[in-house]
């Protein structure tokens, strides 16, 4: 008996020892992802109009570094917010952990130097070293092409400064462990030219981060075998309920009978100037999707998408988009 004892006893340290090893590791040796690079971004004014668009419109940078008109359709952005961060994303989202979005106006990014930018945009470690919990999909951001990164990076140099202290964000155990393992370095592509429409499209798609939204998610990390199939939910401020929609080209649930021309339309229907400027009443639908900026993306850009979602899986998932719920 006292043998089995102090065989376990031993069993017991060794398990207290590796575990405590691997969580100094995780604290201590992680992220590395290296250095960020020197470089100095020329701010050509073709440059920026890039990074204008794609900021906008395609990555959508602006949505969550903004504050919101949650009166009007999709929440858009407000203006005189553009870039001034704040927003949080925690565990009523299902996040594990507390995480805010960052003020990316030249009052909360001139002490970043631009490959220090580049780097947190891309790997997901700031200049402190720091991981960052991956809402900002920087693994995405780290396989769109260089070019498209420095252009983002020129474009918000230019955003009017607005001063806004930011608070800190916090993981939750273990993930205030787990989270420096997750930061990876970029492996860049080059952008595909628009007459090799697969490679484009998956381009496109990729850089939009529709996957992130339209597949469900446990604490934040997407579940394996529902890419696309929406039913991701999303609590609006007046405590309703949103869903991700169904975008796989599933006959029934999804867009399969879709053309073209009508997923283009509903972008536009969704961003048109009657959008923007009409009030919602309490417990009308309102979508947590940036339509309004989405909507503003090329004809070109958007059939691309859907050139892409018609290649998917389909899933059979209908959706209840949106359903009216007391706050807690």
């Amino acid at each position: 008996m006292k043998k089995l004892k102090k065989i376990l006893f031993w069993l017991v340290l060794i398990i207290i020892v590796v575990i405590s090893g691997a969580m100094t590791y995780c604290k201590t040796a992680l992220p590395n992802v290296g250095p960020a690079v020197e470089m100095k971004i020329d701010g050509t004014p073709e440059r920026i109009a890039r990074g204008e668009y794609l900021a906008n419109h395609v990555t959508v940078c602006i949505d969550c570094h903004s504050k919101r008109d949650w009166t009007r359709f999709s929440g858009p952005p407000l203006e005189g917010t553009l870039g001034m961060g704040g927003d949080a994303f925690d565990q009523k989202y299902g996040f594990p952990g507390a995480y805010y979005a960052r003020n990316i106006t030249p009052a909360g990014i001139s002490r970043y130097t631009d490959g220090e930018l580049f780097r947190v945009i891309t790997t997901g470690v700031d200049k402190e070293g720091k991981a960052m919990f991956p809402i900002m999909p920087c693994a995405t951001y780290g396989r769109m092409d260089e070019e498209d990164i420095k252009s983002i990076i020129a474009y918000i140099r230019t955003l009017k400064p607005i001063k806004n202290e930011v608070a800190q964000s916090s993981s939750d155990f273990p993930m205030n462990f787990i989270i420096n393992t997750i930061p990876e370095k970029a492996h860049f592509t080059k952008r595909p030219d628009k007459t090799d429409a697969a490679a484009y499209s998956k381009y496109i798609i990729s850089a939009a981060g529709c996957i992130e939204c339209h597949t469900k998610a446990d604490k934040g990390k997407l579940i394996a075998g529902t890419e696309f199939g929406g039913g991701r939910e999303f609590p609006n401020p007046d405590g309703s309920m949103g869903r991700s929609s169904n975008i796989t080209p599933d006959n029934e649930t999804g867009i399969g009978s879709w053309t073209s021309d009508m997923f283009i339309n509903l972008f536009h229907t969704h961003s048109d100037s009657l959008t923007l400027t009409t009030k919602l009443k309490p417990g009308e639908l309102n979508s947590v999707m940036p339509w309004t900026m989405y909507g503003k993306m090329t004809n070109d850009d958007l059939t691309a998408i859907f050139n892409y979602l018609k290649t998917v899986k389909p899933i059979s998932n209908k959706v209840e988009k949106y359903s009216v719920t007391a706050k807690k």
